[in-house]
């Protein structure tokens, strides 16, 4: 059974959301549930700080062993930080998803948007747990 952190957002297609203490910085990666299905990662392709995207636009791509997949932006922003660490060790998503292997800090551009992503009982829902 997937792990599903009560404190954290979530969009149907498996990426979360987590407030950080900077309410305008929130931290994005992919879910258990999505690290679990994707099988071994062995490379991540995440945008540079800068970079502004639009909610559910492609801000990157994971690579699987099975399957490449394409990472959606929960909410508009401008990234701040990719995490450096999945360059050299991008499995450590599959380790950690939640800690270690989050993937890019981003700053709203409309912080009401997250308004529009699941809690964690809906995302339980929807994944069937």
């Amino acid at each position: 059974m997937a792990e599903i952190p009560a404190d954290l957002l979530y969009t149907p297609e498996h990426e979360y959301v987590r407030k950080t203490s900077d309410p305008a910085i929130v931290e994005i990666g992919i879910t258990d549930y999505a690290q679990g299905e994707l099988g071994d990662i062995v490379f991540v392709d995440l945008p540079k700080p800068g970079q502004a995207f639009d909610r559910m636009g492609v801000f990157g791509t994971v690579e699987a062993v099975k399957a490449v997949s394409e990472l959606f932006c929960p909410v508009a922003g401008t990234v701040v930080e990719a995490n450096p660490a999945l360059d050299a060790d991008p499995a450590t998503i599959n380790r950690d998803p939640y800690g270690a292997g989050w993937m890019v800090r981003l700053r709203l551009a409309t912080p009401a948007e997250l308004g529009t992503l699941l809690d964690a009982a809906a995302y339980e829902a929807k994944i069937g747990g």
